[in-house]
Protein backbone atom coordinates (compact mmCIF):
# COMPACT_ATOMS: atom_id res chain seq x y z
CA UNK A 1 0.00 0.00 0.00
CA UNK A 2 2.96 2.35 0.57
CA UNK A 3 3.84 2.13 -3.12
CA UNK A 4 0.28 2.98 -4.07
CA UNK A 5 0.26 5.91 -1.64
CA UNK A 6 3.47 7.31 -3.10
CA UNK A 7 2.25 6.76 -6.66
CA UNK A 8 -1.03 8.58 -6.04
CA UNK A 9 0.74 11.44 -4.28
CA UNK A 10 3.21 11.91 -7.14
CA UNK A 11 0.55 11.50 -9.81
CA UNK A 12 -1.74 14.11 -8.29
CA UNK A 13 1.18 16.46 -7.78
CA UNK A 14 2.08 16.16 -11.47
CA UNK A 15 -1.52 16.75 -12.57
CA UNK A 16 -1.78 19.96 -10.54
CA UNK A 17 1.69 21.20 -11.41
CA UNK A 18 1.37 20.64 -15.16
CA UNK A 19 -2.35 21.27 -15.59
CA UNK A 20 -2.68 24.31 -13.37
CA UNK A 21 0.84 25.30 -14.38
CA UNK A 22 -0.25 25.57 -18.01
CA UNK A 23 -2.99 27.96 -16.92
CA UNK A 24 -0.79 30.04 -14.61
CA UNK A 25 2.57 30.04 -16.39
CA UNK A 26 1.26 29.72 -19.95
CA UNK A 27 -2.14 31.32 -19.69
CA UNK A 28 -4.74 32.18 -22.29
CA UNK A 29 -2.37 34.64 -24.00
CA UNK A 30 0.31 32.05 -24.73
CA UNK A 31 -0.98 28.47 -24.75
CA UNK A 32 -4.69 29.30 -24.86
CA UNK A 33 -7.66 27.30 -23.62
CA UNK A 34 -6.83 24.37 -25.91
CA UNK A 35 -3.26 24.27 -24.62
CA UNK A 36 -4.41 24.26 -21.01
CA UNK A 37 -6.92 21.49 -21.75
CA UNK A 38 -4.26 19.39 -23.45
CA UNK A 39 -1.86 19.92 -20.54
CA UNK A 40 -4.36 18.33 -18.15
CA UNK A 41 -5.06 15.52 -20.60
CA UNK A 42 -1.41 14.81 -21.40
CA UNK A 43 -0.51 14.86 -17.70
CA UNK A 44 -3.05 12.10 -17.11
CA UNK A 45 -1.76 10.10 -20.08
CA UNK A 46 1.81 10.35 -18.78
CA UNK A 47 0.87 9.31 -15.25
CA UNK A 48 -1.45 6.54 -16.45
CA UNK A 49 1.52 4.80 -17.98
CA UNK A 50 3.99 5.95 -15.34
CA UNK A 51 2.16 5.01 -12.14
CA UNK A 52 -0.83 3.12 -13.53
CA UNK A 53 0.83 -0.28 -13.01
CA UNK A 54 1.32 0.60 -9.33
CA UNK A 55 -1.92 2.28 -8.24
CA UNK A 56 -4.18 2.43 -11.27
CA UNK A 57 -3.52 6.19 -11.51
CA UNK A 58 -6.69 7.52 -9.92
CA UNK A 59 -5.04 10.83 -8.90
CA UNK A 60 -8.56 12.05 -8.14
CA UNK A 61 -10.76 11.38 -5.07
CA UNK A 62 -13.83 11.29 -7.31
CA UNK A 63 -12.31 8.48 -9.36
CA UNK A 64 -11.52 6.51 -6.20
CA UNK A 65 -15.08 7.10 -4.94
CA UNK A 66 -16.53 5.98 -8.25
CA UNK A 67 -14.37 2.85 -8.21
CA UNK A 68 -15.56 2.11 -4.66
CA UNK A 69 -19.22 2.58 -5.61
CA UNK A 70 -18.71 0.32 -8.64
CA UNK A 71 -17.31 -2.38 -6.36
CA UNK A 72 -13.79 -2.20 -7.70
CA UNK A 73 -12.13 -0.80 -4.56
CA UNK A 74 -12.54 -1.28 -0.82
CA UNK A 75 -13.19 1.56 1.62
CA UNK A 76 -9.82 1.30 3.37
CA UNK A 77 -7.86 1.65 0.14
CA UNK A 78 -10.10 4.49 -0.98
CA UNK A 79 -9.30 6.52 2.14
CA UNK A 80 -5.56 5.91 1.72
CA UNK A 81 -5.82 7.07 -1.90
CA UNK A 82 -7.74 10.19 -0.81
CA UNK A 83 -5.06 11.17 1.70
CA UNK A 84 -2.30 10.71 -0.88
CA UNK A 85 -4.22 12.65 -3.53
CA UNK A 86 -4.94 15.66 -1.32
CA UNK A 87 -1.34 15.81 -0.11
CA UNK A 88 -0.08 15.52 -3.67
CA UNK A 89 -2.36 18.33 -4.83
CA UNK A 90 -1.09 20.67 -2.11
CA UNK A 91 2.52 19.82 -2.97
CA UNK A 92 1.89 20.46 -6.66
CA UNK A 93 0.20 23.77 -5.94
CA UNK A 94 3.03 24.76 -3.58
CA UNK A 95 5.68 24.08 -6.23
CA UNK A 96 3.67 26.09 -8.75
CA UNK A 97 3.32 28.96 -6.29
CA UNK A 98 7.07 29.06 -5.74
CA UNK A 99 7.63 29.34 -9.50
CA UNK A 100 4.82 31.72 -10.51
CA UNK A 101 5.43 35.47 -10.62
CA UNK A 102 2.10 35.98 -8.84
CA UNK A 103 3.11 33.64 -6.03
CA UNK A 104 0.19 31.91 -4.35
CA UNK A 105 -2.42 34.45 -5.46
CA UNK A 106 -3.11 32.64 -8.73
CA UNK A 107 -2.71 28.88 -8.79
CA UNK A 108 -5.36 28.00 -11.36
CA UNK A 109 -8.03 27.66 -8.71
CA UNK A 110 -11.62 26.76 -9.59
CA UNK A 111 -14.61 29.01 -8.96
CA UNK A 112 -17.98 30.38 -9.98
CA UNK A 113 -19.46 33.87 -10.30
CA UNK A 114 -16.42 36.18 -9.96
CA UNK A 115 -14.20 33.10 -9.70
CA UNK A 116 -15.39 31.71 -13.04
CA UNK A 117 -13.23 32.55 -16.09
CA UNK A 118 -16.42 33.14 -18.08
CA UNK A 119 -18.50 34.63 -15.27
CA UNK A 120 -20.78 31.58 -14.87
CA UNK A 121 -22.88 31.23 -11.74
CA UNK A 122 -23.33 28.57 -9.09
CA UNK A 123 -26.07 26.65 -10.90
CA UNK A 124 -23.96 26.31 -14.05
CA UNK A 125 -20.95 25.24 -12.00
CA UNK A 126 -22.92 22.55 -10.18
CA UNK A 127 -24.53 21.17 -13.34
CA UNK A 128 -21.30 21.12 -15.31
CA UNK A 129 -19.21 19.52 -12.56
CA UNK A 130 -21.78 16.81 -11.80
CA UNK A 131 -22.34 15.88 -15.44
CA UNK A 132 -18.69 16.11 -16.48
CA UNK A 133 -17.53 13.99 -13.54
CA UNK A 134 -20.16 11.34 -14.26
CA UNK A 135 -19.03 11.20 -17.90
CA UNK A 136 -15.40 11.03 -16.81
CA UNK A 137 -16.17 8.08 -14.54
CA UNK A 138 -18.08 6.29 -17.28
CA UNK A 139 -15.05 6.60 -19.56
CA UNK A 140 -12.63 5.46 -16.84
CA UNK A 141 -14.66 2.54 -15.53
CA UNK A 142 -15.54 1.43 -19.04
CA UNK A 143 -12.06 1.45 -20.48
CA UNK A 144 -10.48 -0.16 -17.38
CA UNK A 145 -13.09 -2.88 -16.99
CA UNK A 146 -12.58 -6.58 -17.64
CA UNK A 147 -13.49 -6.12 -21.30
CA UNK A 148 -11.94 -2.69 -21.65
CA UNK A 149 -9.07 -1.78 -23.94
CA UNK A 150 -6.38 -1.84 -21.28
CA UNK A 151 -3.41 -0.87 -23.44
CA UNK A 152 -5.19 2.26 -24.61
CA UNK A 153 -6.84 3.15 -21.31
CA UNK A 154 -4.45 5.98 -20.50
CA UNK A 155 -4.94 7.61 -23.89
CA UNK A 156 -8.73 7.33 -23.72
CA UNK A 157 -8.87 8.78 -20.21
CA UNK A 158 -6.49 11.62 -21.08
CA UNK A 159 -8.48 12.54 -24.17
CA UNK A 160 -11.69 12.53 -22.14
CA UNK A 161 -10.21 14.87 -19.55
CA UNK A 162 -8.90 17.18 -22.29
CA UNK A 163 -12.33 17.38 -23.95
CA UNK A 164 -13.97 18.12 -20.60
CA UNK A 165 -11.54 21.01 -20.16
CA UNK A 166 -12.09 22.32 -23.68
CA UNK A 167 -15.81 22.53 -22.93
CA UNK A 168 -15.72 23.64 -19.31
CA UNK A 169 -12.72 25.87 -18.63
CA UNK A 170 -14.82 28.99 -19.08
CA UNK A 171 -17.45 27.66 -16.64
CA UNK A 172 -15.39 26.73 -13.57
CA UNK A 173 -11.81 26.29 -14.75
CA UNK A 174 -12.78 22.59 -14.53
CA UNK A 175 -12.40 20.51 -11.44
CA UNK A 176 -14.02 17.05 -11.73
CA UNK A 177 -11.41 16.38 -9.04
CA UNK A 178 -11.71 17.57 -5.42
CA UNK A 179 -7.96 17.28 -4.80
CA UNK A 180 -7.11 19.35 -7.87
CA UNK A 181 -9.41 22.07 -6.51
CA UNK A 182 -8.31 21.78 -2.89
CA UNK A 183 -4.56 22.24 -3.39
CA UNK A 184 -4.73 25.60 -5.19
CA UNK A 185 -7.67 26.83 -3.06
CA UNK A 186 -5.94 26.03 0.23
CA UNK A 187 -2.85 28.04 -0.70
CA UNK A 188 -4.63 30.85 -2.53
CA UNK A 189 -7.25 31.26 0.21
CA UNK A 190 -9.98 33.89 0.06
CA UNK A 191 -12.67 33.40 -2.55
CA UNK A 192 -11.20 30.16 -3.88
CA UNK A 193 -11.27 28.55 -0.46
CA UNK A 194 -14.80 29.77 0.28
CA UNK A 195 -16.06 28.25 -2.99
CA UNK A 196 -14.13 24.98 -2.89
CA UNK A 197 -17.09 23.11 -1.34
CA UNK A 198 -18.76 23.08 -4.76
CA UNK A 199 -15.81 21.15 -6.14
CA UNK A 200 -16.15 18.54 -3.43
CA UNK A 201 -19.91 18.12 -3.62
CA UNK A 202 -20.51 18.18 -7.37
CA UNK A 203 -17.71 15.76 -8.37
CA UNK A 204 -18.77 13.42 -5.55
CA UNK A 205 -22.32 13.32 -6.89
CA UNK A 206 -21.05 12.75 -10.42
CA UNK A 207 -18.74 9.98 -9.22
CA UNK A 208 -21.59 8.20 -7.44
CA UNK A 209 -23.74 8.41 -10.57
CA UNK A 210 -20.95 7.02 -12.74
CA UNK A 211 -20.12 4.29 -10.23
CA UNK A 212 -23.74 3.21 -9.85
CA UNK A 213 -24.13 2.77 -13.60
CA UNK A 214 -21.53 0.01 -13.34
CA UNK A 215 -22.52 -1.30 -9.91
CA UNK A 216 -26.07 -1.86 -11.17
CA UNK A 217 -24.72 -3.51 -14.32
CA UNK A 218 -26.30 -0.89 -16.53
CA UNK A 219 -23.00 -0.29 -18.33
CA UNK A 220 -21.07 -3.45 -17.48
CA UNK A 221 -20.68 -5.58 -20.61
CA UNK A 222 -22.34 -8.98 -20.61
CA UNK A 223 -20.18 -11.91 -19.60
Amino acid sequence: MLKKFIAELIGTMVLVLFGCGAAVLGGFDHVGQLGIALAFGFAIVAMAYGIGPVSGCHVNPAVSLGAFIAGRMNAKDMVVYWIAQFIGAVVGAAILGMIAKTGFANLGQNGFDAGSPGGYGLHAALIFEVVATAIFLVAILGVTGAKGHGAFAGVAIGITLAVIHIVGIQVTGVSVNPARSFGPALLAGGQALSQVWVFFVAPAIGAVIGGLLFRLNLLEPDA
